[in-house]
């Protein structure tokens, strides 16, 4: 109960009064309301068929992603690309909704072998349940370290059941990415069991979670899979894309452009940011959400800053594609030194030339310019004006993104999956 009040109560100062009134009725909507359906209810019969008809596919393992993450809202992230992914690898994907983006109501097929299903309603998910018992096929319960709505009791059931369990330890383990003020108590022990327990099978997507991991339990059941790319979906744009006429009005201002999108946090180098704009040179452009107060406490009208808000993931490549540089300008800490972020590869993909401070996982590749200062992170920037339109490093940023293609992360995870199953 404490947790869910931080989590209102950070709401409330994200999106105000009016703002948290509507989120707050979609989520008790969501999470209490419709987890009673009477349509179910009158049509068991014929959503056990429904979902026979599923399981009659042609596939070789069954995934149920049970993370709480939304499969359609603007930041299309790992979970939506990883379960894309294991989708096309013969695995059928059962990946869990949230009606306050997805107005699911029960099940809806997304492509092959990839359903969006609404967990949260309760004879739904007994349907499921029940028939997935018949299969024999393997089944996993697969969610993320950042997830603080299911407990380990669930997990166990699952396990009791005949289930894998597949924790991604995505990040370091703090209260700032959960969104709450103190960090919930499920999701401190889903990570002891994890950490413990060499049944479970832990997917990280950095250096220093794999230490960790391994600091714990070993190797075993553990393989590394960073966040990647859709490589094919940045070769082409909308070529009659409109701007509005705040970005235009930007264009017209013939600086150089940088940019960056994403969540505007309290790990986000914000005096950076500041020092970037003051020198005249620069446009700096910002895409995303405002994930807490940080933005607002520290950008106060400052000129050649311009945020735009969000832009769904569809048609922000068009919007990247007019940076001249795009960058991570993020503070070292905890929290980014065990983060690898899926834009620097998004960024390869648009084969704009990419400056970042000095993280971990940003300098495993020879495309990214680092800025381990202030001062150093400006002559970057420099730098990076002088290699956009360079053939060759176009070519190194062209390889370095295909060899980060969101296939090779998912088939990395299948790999270590198929050696158990064998």
């Amino acid at each position: 109960m404490k947790t869910k009040l931080s989590k209102l109560w950070n709401v409330y100062k994200k999106y105000g009064f009016w703002g948290f009134l509507k989120k707050l009725y979609a989520y008790v909507k969501a999470n209490y309301l419709d987890r009673i359906s009477f349509a179910v209810f009158f049509r068991q019969s014929h959503y056990t068929r429904v979902i026979d008809g599923i399981l009659s596919g042609d596939y070789d393992r069954i995934i149920l992603w049970r993370s709480s993450f939304g499969y359609n809202v603007p930041l299309f992230q790992r979970p939506q690309h990883i379960a894309n992914n294991l989708a096309k690898n013969r695995c059928l994907v059962f990946y869990e909704v949230t009606t306050m983006t997805d107005k699911v109501k029960t099940v809806k097929k997304h492509g092959d072998n990839l359903y969006l299903i609404n967990f949260n309603n309760i004879l739904m998910n007994r349907i499921l349940m029940r028939e997935l018992q018949k299969r024999r096929e393997p089944k996993y319960v697969q969610l993320y370290s950042t997830d603080w709505k299911l407990s380990v009791e669930n997990i166990k059931n699952y396990m009791a059941r005949g289930f894998g369990f597949i924790y991604e330890y995505i990040d370091d383990i703090s209260p700032e990415l959960a969104g709450t003020k103190e960090l919930p108590q499920n999701i401190i022990d889903k990570y002891n069991f994890a950490m413990s327990d060499t049944r479970v099978y832990v997917v990280v997507t950095a250096d220093l979670l794999w230490q960790d991991v391994v600091s714990h339990r070993g190797t075993e059941h553990l393989v590394y899979s960073s966040n990647g790319v859709d490589y094919s979906f940045f070769e082409s744009f909308d070529e009659d894309y409109v701007f509005e006429k705040e970005f235009t009005d930007i264009l017209t201002k013939k600086r150089p452009i940088v940019c960056y999108y994403g969540a505007m946090a309290k790990w986000f180098d914000y005096e950076l940011l500041k020092e970037i704009a003051a020198t005249g040179k620069y446009s700096v452009v910002l895409f995303g959400i405002k994930y807490d107060e940080s933005f607002d406490e520290n950008i106060k009208g400052e000129e050649n800053i311009y945020f735009m808000g969000p832009r769904d993931y569809k048609v922000l490549k068009n919007y990247a594609r007019c940076a001249d540089v795009l960058m991570i300008p993020f503070l070292i800490n905890n929290i980014t030194r065990a983060t690898s972020p899926v834009k620097i590869f998004e960024y390869m993909a648009l084969k704009k030339p990419i400056v970042t401070t000095d993280m971990n996982e940003c300098r495993k590749y020879s495309s990214v310019l680092i800025g381990k200062t202030h001062e150093e992170f400006l002559s970057q920037l420099e730098r990076a004006l002088r290699l956009s339109g360079d053939t060759e490093y176009a070519a190194l940023l062209e390889r370095e993104a295909k060899a980060n293609d969101w296939r090779e992360k998912a088939a990395a995870i299948i790999d270590m999956l198929r050696e158990d199953e064998k």
